[in-house]
C-alpha cells in the first residue's frame, strides 16, 4: 500500500433508535452529509494534513450543518439558550484542548483547538471560555445563527411535557427511542498519528450550566498514538462514569486488542457496569476502523486505510 494511502478515518453524527428519519429523504440527507464530510476529509489527508488537522476540519463540517446537534444545530437549555462543549485531543504527547458551556461560538471545537494550543489549559467554561475567544479574535455568531425551527419546537415540546428531552426525542416514545445528538471525528494519518474531536450541544431543556462527556477527556474523546483514537455518542453522564473512551484505549494497551476486539470490550463494559446508552468510532494504531452502539442505530461512516467510504445507520 503506499503512504499516501495509508490513513483512516471515522465521522460519526449521534446514535439511538433514530425513528426520526422516518423517510428516505432525511435519511439519505443523513447519509449524504456524513459521506461528504469523509471526502473532504480523505482530501485533506491526501494533501498531506495532519490526523489533527484533520478531525478538526471534520468536526467543523459537522457543526456547520444544522441537521446535526453540535454547532448551529445545537438543542437548546431550559432558558432556551445554546450551551456547547467540545474537545480535541492530539495522540502525539496527549495534547488536549476543550471547552463547555459556552455560546454563540459557531464552532467551539475550533476553540477547544485553541484552547489546546495558545493557552496553558486543557479545559475553559463558560465566561473565561468566551473571554479566552473574543482573546484568540473569534467573532461572536448571532443568537439567531442557532435558533433553528425545529429546535425552538424541540424546547417547546419538552417544555409542555415538563421534562428533559434528547435531540430528536418522540415525545411519546421512551428511552430506546432516543437520539443522543453529539458529532464526532477520528483520524490516523499516513505518519501514524492519531487525533479525535468531538462536539455537542447537549440535551434540550437541560439545566443550565450541564456538562456532559463530550469535553471530558477520556470519556467522550481520548487519542493515543500507542492504542487508538475514539469519539463517543450517548447519555453522557454514563459515559462519564464509565471513562469509556479511555476504558476501550487501555484495553488494547494492556489486553493487546485490536479496535475491534476492544470496541466489543468497551461496549460490554458500559452495559455491565452503568446500562449505558450511546455509541463510540475506533480507529487503532495500526489503522483498523470499528463502531460498536448500545442503541439500535448510530449514524457513522469510515475510510479504512485508504479505501472506498461507507456509511451506515
Amino acid at each position: 500500500m503506499s503512504q499516501t494511502a495509508s490513513y483512516s478515518l471515522m465521522v460519526h453524527g449521534g446514535a439511538g433508535a433514530l425513528d426520526n428519519v422516518k423517510d428516505d429523504k432525511t435519511a439519505m440527507r443523513y447519509l449524504e452529509a456524513i459521506r461528504r464530510v469523509l471526502e473532504h476529509g480523505r482530501e485533506v489527508l491526501e494533501l498531506g494534513g495532519s490526523a489533527l488537522q484533520t478531525v478538526e476540519t471534520c468536526a467543523s463540517l459537522l457543526e456547520d450543518d444544522p441537521i446535526f446537534n453540535a454547532g448551529c444545530g445545537s438543542v437548546l437549555n431550559e432558558k432556551g439558550k445554546v450551551e456547547m462543549d467540545a474537545a480535541i485531543m492530539d495522540g502525539r504527547d496527549l495534547s488536549a484542548g476543550a471547552v463547555a458551556a459556552v455560546g454563540n461560538i459557531a464552532n467551539p471545537i475550533q476553540l477547544a483547538r485553541l484552547v489546546m494550543s495558545e493557552s496553558e489549559h486543557v479545559m475553559l467554561i463558560s465566561e473565561g471560555a468566551m473571554r479566552f475567544a473574543e482573546h484568540c479574535g473569534i467573532t461572536p455568531a448571532p443568537d439567531d445563527y442557532f435558533y433553528t425551527p425545529d429546535r425552538i419546537e424541540q424546547l417547546k415540546q419538552a417544555r409542555l411535557h415538563n421534562k428533559i428531552m434528547l435531540d430528536h426525542d418522540d415525545t411519546e416514545g421512551d428511552s430506546e427511542d432516543q437520539k443522543y445528538g453529539t458529532i464526532g471525528a477520528i483520524a490516523r494519518d499516513p505518519l501514524g498519528n492519531l487525533a479525535a474531536a468531538t462536539s455537542t450541544g447537549g440535551i434540550v431543556n437541560k439545566r443550565m450550566g450541564r456538562v456532559g462527556d463530550s469535553p471530558i477527556i477520556g470519556a467522550g474523546v481520548y487519542a493515543d498514538n500507542e492504542t487508538c483514537a475514539v469519539s463517543a455518542t450517548g447519555y453522557g453522564e454514563e459515559f462519564m462514569r464509565s471513562v469509556i473512551s479511555k476504558t476501550i484505549s487501555d484495553f488494547i494497551y494492556m489486553k493487546d486488542m485490536n479496535a475491534e476486539e476492544a470496541t466489543q470490550a468497551g461496549m460490554a463494559y458500559l452495559t455491565r457496569k452503568v446500562n449505558g446508552r450511546g455509541g463510540v468510532i475506533v480507529i487503532d494504531h495500526n489503522g483498523n476502523c470499528s463502531s460498536g452502539f448500545t442503541t439500535k442505530k448510530m449514524i457513522h461512516g469510515w475510510i479504512e486505510q485508504g479505501g472506498e467510504s461507507v456509511v451506515r445507520f
